[in-house]
């Protein structure tokens, strides 16, 4: 039977630690330039609506890596562009590909894709949620502060900015895992409450997660610090509105004085600096950053070979 990824409840928290000790072993094979072709013959069609450098990049790479290939689609190159079905598309790159990316606006197009698609479809990004992404984040905060981090009862994690579908992430990834999470959102700009509904049912029950007014009040003390630029794509026309809503929610050097000592900090790139995070935290030592991006690769990688591997 076929899965999908679409969110991080399609995982078990088993089965996310498995991901990354296979990931341990990928990125440093990588190194030794002992690449693995677990994937051979294997073909990963990508539908992207939205514009990207790390997703793209690091599922066409992977694919590559892997031994298999990756077939890139936008949305004016294909006959979604005028106005084909999801369904007919969905079964059609089934009979090609053994795997489907997509990278999209509504979370709906990607849940059409995978009800209709024959083989798995991987969610890339959507205005919902991010898992690929929030994945390589836990991750990296593995690779820094240890397994035990993300342990109950261990790091504790906070998340500064809108509650976009990063936010939304995190929730799931930290509700599945049974870790403590504090977001810092301005007034009208929380959270999906269906996400944080759904976490608190399927979530392990040592989770804890709390939603606050001001950055200061969910970076104290924090191990793990986390934003995204304050207008996603497709919100443009909002900027000035959200500049005025985010007034002080800047990821600056006091904010993360207010931090663990041992406080690392993240962002999923593009960053704006000086407006959602300064150039000093997002260059400064405690940034994990570009090592964040870097995992994107490695990470995917082992989601590809738990999703596309040969039975």
């Amino acid at each position: 039977m076929k899965r999908d990824l679409l969110s991080h409840f399609d995982l078990t928290a088993d089965e996310i630690r498995r991901v990354f000790a296979r990931t341990v072993e990928l990125k440093a094979k990588r190194a030794r330039s002992e690449l693995e072709h677990t994937l051979p013959g294997r073909t990963l069609g990508m539908i992207f609506e939205k514009a990207s450098t790390r997703t793209r990049v690091s599922f066409e790479v992977g694919m590559f890596e892997l031994g298999g290939h990756a077939v890139y689609l936008v949305r004016d190159g294909t006959q979604i562009g005028r106005g084909e079905p999801l369904r007919d598309t969905a079964r059609v790159l089934g009979g090609y590909c053994h795997g489907i990316v997509v990278r999209t606006f509504g979370h709906a197009v990607a849940e059409e894709l995978a009800r209709f698609s024959p083989v798995p479809v991987l969610n890339g990004l959507t205005d919902l949620l991010h898992p690929c992404q929030v994945l390589a984040d836990m991750y990296t905060v593995q690779e820094r502060l240890g397994v035990s981090a993300l342990e109950p009862g261990g790091a504790r994690f906070a998340w500064l900015g809108d509650g976009n579908n990063m936010a939304n992430s995190w929730i799931e990834a930290c509700a599945l895992l049974g870790l403590e999470l504090t977001l810092a959102c301005p007034e009208g700009y929380d959270p999906d409450p269906t996400v944080l509904e759904r976490a608190k049912k399927k979530g392990d029950r040592r989770t804890k997660i709390s939603i606050v007014r001001t950055p200061i009040e969910a970076a104290r003390g924090r191990d793990v610090l986390s934003t995204d630029v304050w207008a996603s794509m497709g919100q443009e026309s909002e900027q000035r509105a959200r500049t005025a809503a985010f007034s002080g929610f800047c990821f600056d050097e006091a904010l993360l004085a207010q931090a663990s000592p041992r406080a690392m900090v993240l962002h999923c790139l593009p960053a704006h600096r000086g407006e959602e995070i300064t150039e000093a935290v997002l260059e400064g030592s405690q940034s994990a950053v570009f090592s964040q991006a870097e995992n994107r690769l490695h990470v995917q990688k082992a989601i590809l070979e738990m999703y596309l591997a040969p039975r």
